[in-house]
């Protein structure tokens, strides 16, 4: 919980990644099969570091190799044994409330009550026409969906109606979970979706992508005042956001620069942005910058000024960065786990 002046006195860490496809030690791009095994095995590290959380995200599109991100999750369970494992995020918007919750009380089960679901609408749109959904229906596909899958976590017989969805008449989902299924729901910062977790009473994961992360403080503070508008107790305030670590701070930077450079570049040109310069990327490197990049200690203190600044309770940090080598991120995993972990908590201990 937070003190009066919103400071943790606790924080969880955690990593995730969208399984981005990288490169192998030839230079040529790894095959699907090969990426998503590496991932299996830097959960596996994680776990064995002592990291709190692992999470995959949901993406359809070439650059990425997780689609089924609870399939990837199922399997990280079997090889792992304390670490929380969770999505980055499940995008409701063009998936069945129902069966989304099937699989993860599935995984919950497996896992021996490991699981936790980030319900978001997603920064990507390929999910929507690949499951026959129209975009125009953005706003109301979440909205609803939501608003069912939050009914569900009681794990009690569901009455629901939409209009975009056949009803539920006093019907139960199974597997039922021993306990309560984590739900949070990831915003990217739109003001309405922070309110709209408060109202359903759920804690909320902010993905700091740009800018400053504390440009934030506006959203969180939202999301405060709602709850409290809304008669909810106090929540959980989580964020997420992309970084690498490496033994020096120069080091770090020229190993992530060139694959993030292609990633954001690519990214940029669909969506009509100019392409990624270099001193843009050092600004996002900078001390106030959104890219948890550097030595362990740098990224300790970024990590450190976004938590405070936001008064969150997890903090993870994307350690995959578009072609980026399975063996560049292993290291990164490994000073996360074994540095950068143990000085924040020292800091908020």
């Amino acid at each position: 919980m937070n003190d009066p002046i919103g400071v943790p006195s606790h924080v969880e860490l955690g990593l995730d990644t969208f399984g981005d496809v990288t490169f192998g030690a030839d230079g040529e791009l790894l095959p699907y099969g090969d990426v998503l095994r590496n991932v299996v095995e830097e959960a596996v590290l994680a776990d064995r570091l002592g990291v709190d959380f692992f999470g995959v995200g949901e993406h359809h599109r070439p650059d990425f190799s997780i689609s089924a991100p609870e399939t990837v999750l199922a399997n990280i369970a079997g090889r792992t044994e304390r670490i929380h494992l969770g999505t980055s995020v499940t995008v409701l918007s063009s998936d069945d409330p129902v069966r989304v919750y099937e699989r993860f009380a599935t995984l919950d089960g497996l896992s021996n009550g490991r699981a936790e679901v980030i319900l978001g609408r997603g920064s990507f749109t390929e999910s929507f026409p690949l499951f026959g959904y129209d975009l125009a229906d953005y706003e109301v596909l979440f909205e609803e969906k939501l608003d069912l899958f939050v009914k569900l976590l009681d794990n009690e017989p569901v009455t629901w109606s939409g209009t975009k969805r056949a009803p539920l008449n006093g019907q139960r989902v199974f597997p039922a979970t021993d306990q309560r299924l984590k739900a949070w729901v990831g915003v990217g910062g739109n003001p309405e979706s922070v309110v709209r977790a408060a109202h359903h009473g759920l804690p909320l994961v902010v993905a700091i992508i740009g800018g400053d992360p504390l440009r934030f403080t506006p959203l969180v503070d939202l999301y405060r005042r709602a709850l409290d508008r809304f008669g909810k107790a106090p929540l959980p305030v989580a964020a997420h956001g992309p970084g690498h670590v490496a033994d020096t701070d120069e080091q770090a930077r020229e190993e992530l620069w060139p694959h993030y450079r292609v990633q954001m570049t690519k990214i940029g040109r669909e969506r009509g942005w100019p392409p990624l310069t270099r001193d843009q990327y050092e600004q996002a490197i900078g001390p106030d910058g959104a890219l948890m990049v550097g030595s362990p200690d740098t990224v300790a203190e970024k990590i450190i000024r976004a938590v405070e600044g936001l008064g969150l309770e997890r903090f993870t940090m994307k350690y995959s960065g578009g072609t980026l080598p399975h063996e560049a991120m292993l290291r990164s995993i490994e000073l996360f786990g074994t540095k950068v972990a143990p000085r924040v908590r020292e800091h908020f201990a």
